[in-house]
């Protein structure tokens, strides 16, 4: 009884958070660059198509710096991080690519003013280390989602569900997603219904950060992994010091999304990473559902808001998301 109240409680302060967080046209949004270095022309057609939708956005200055692979040196990368955090008038902030270096800067970032002024952080993959470190130290919601490295030059004129489901959640603060499982090696669902918040993102990421400030609380919640261009022992690997330290065992529900481009090595792990996950998680009962369209697919990457409570349903053949 009490942890339903809490649920309860818990949704309505997150959709009146929602609510505050809504965009609309002619608010100003900037572009942040935490991790790998971009260029100018990378992230134009990104700034074409928020302002088809009627956004004005900013372009911080040294935004296009470099050292070695990073956008400028650590200090540089945090100090424009925290310029638009404190802006009052910034009310979404896209990390323009991932990579890595995101890790290198979080500390050195204060993000206490999210709590009572939140706005979105948006990204994916390396941007994992944002999303786990504002939902742990904050409570306010982020957004795993497409960044302006992907979305294509012909963005403005074609309907791509990751731009598409960006500008739902963005301006309308709602979603509802109903997929298909195609069930490929063999790989069926775990079916159940669950209603709880989102927390994760990229496995590599989440895996980096266990026992850190930045070590997400997966108690009650449904969690979400995507991984890319790792090696399946390495895959098997993090999913066992999920499971040694204990952020498995509490689930609500897992969604695994894309697995893509894995490596083996010459005497084969005998296992792909959906299988690897599987069998990590065979202890539990909760909903498992496989193949999710987030992550790295390019411009299927839907947008997912974490820290915010949904519905998932898994069938043995289709997954239905609400929000």
């Amino acid at each position: 009884m009490l942890l339903a109240i809490f649920f309860v409680f818990y949704r309505y302060k997150n959709m009146k958070t929602l609510k505050d967080m809504l965009l609309k046209q002619g608010d100003l949004v900037a572009l942040a660059a935490t991790a790998r270095k971009v260029t100018p022309d990378e992230v134009q057609p990104a700034i074409r198509l928020f302002e088809s939708w009627g956004l004005r956005v900013s372009i911080p200055d040294g935004l296009f710096d470099t050292d070695n692979q990073f956008a400028g040196n650590d200090f540089h990368r945090a100090a424009i991080l925290q310029e638009l955090i404190d802006s009052n008038e910034v009310k979404a902030i896209f990390c323009v690519r991932g990579g890595y270096g995101t890790v290198r800067i979080v500390d050195d970032v204060d993000f206490g003013l999210l709590k009572t002024k939140p706005k979105w952080i948006v990204g994916y993959s390396d941007i994992t280390v944002l999303h786990s470190h504002i939902e742990c130290n904050c409570g306010v919601p982020t957004l795993h989602a497409t960044m302006p490295l992907n979305i294509p030059p012909d963005a403005c004129s074609r309907h791509y569900l990751a731009t598409e489901t960006l500008h739902q959640v963005l301006f309308d603060g709602h979603l509802h997603y109903d997929f298909e499982n195609n069930n490929v090696d063999g790989i069926r669902n775990r079916c159940g219904r669950c209603c709880a918040p989102i927390v994760g993102g990229n496995l590599s990421v989440l895996y980096s950060l266990l026992g850190s400030s930045s070590d997400i609380n997966t108690e009650d919640k449904i969690l979400l992994i995507e991984d890319l261009d790792e090696y399946l022992y390495h895959i098997d690997r993090m999913m066992m010091a999920l499971k040694r330290s204990g952020k498995l065992k509490g689930l609500r529900g897992l969604l695994v999304g894309a697995m893509n481009d894995m490596h083996d090595n010459a005497v084969p792990f005998g296992r792909t990473a959906e299988q690897i996950v599987r069998d990590a998680v065979a202890d539990y009962d909760y909903p498992v559902a496989f193949h999710c369209p987030f992550g790295h697919i390019g411009t299927d990457n839907r947008a997912l808001p974490l820290g915010v409570t949904v519905t998932i349903e898994v069938g043995e053949n289709d997954v239905v998301i609400d929000m």
